[in-house]
């Protein structure tokens, strides 16, 4: 097995076993999972309950982004953006959360966004402050119905195991 040769590779190596947890986890209570692109093309094709993989948005800055995966499920009447970020040494990824967050309130269409943070190598305060604004809504108008939760991914695990029943 190859180890990656670069701090960046070690970090999407790692980042790519959460997103798996979440696939696998999600593949085990009967939903398919479909990359965006032949959904978008074909949406008739798909059954109702689904998990789309690099789901496109615009950002904060007018460019195109993507999240890892958006959750659909007609039987359980869920719209669920999730976004995976995975630290396990110190980097940069918790320095791009305040980014993040302003991009689930102000331009992520979906009204629940999940954010699965995982590793142990953010900053001290970085996803307590991510916590923080979630919970407290900041900067959301008085009236938004956003529900932006910060998870790990044994908190994913727990949520899935409740809601996604089969």
């Amino acid at each position: 097995m190859k180890k990656p040769s670069s701090q960046g590779g070690y970090a999407n190596s790692s980042g790519s076993i959460l997103e798996q947890t979440i696939v696998s986890t999600v593949e085990q209570k009967g939903f398919e999972v479909v990359p965006y692109s032949e959904y978008h093309k074909r949406p008739l094709d798909f059954g109702s309950e689904l998990l789309l993989r690099n789901v496109p948005y615009t950002t904060i800055y007018g460019h195109s982004g993507k999240t890892e995966f958006l959750l659909l499920s007609k039987d359980l009447n869920l719209e669920i953006r999730i976004e995976c970020k995975w630290q396990q040494t110190s980097g940069s990824v918790d320095e791009k959360f305040p980014y993040l967050y302003l991009n689930c309130v102000e331009t992520m269409p979906e009204k629940t966004i999940f954010i699965v943070v995982g590793g142990s190598g953010a900053k001290p305060g970085a996803v307590q402050w991510l916590k923080y604004a979630a919970q407290n809504k900041l900067f959301m108008a008085a009236d938004s119905e956003k529900d932006i939760r910060v998870l790990s991914l044994e908190d994913f695990l727990v949520w899935a195991n409740r809601v996604l029943l089969w």
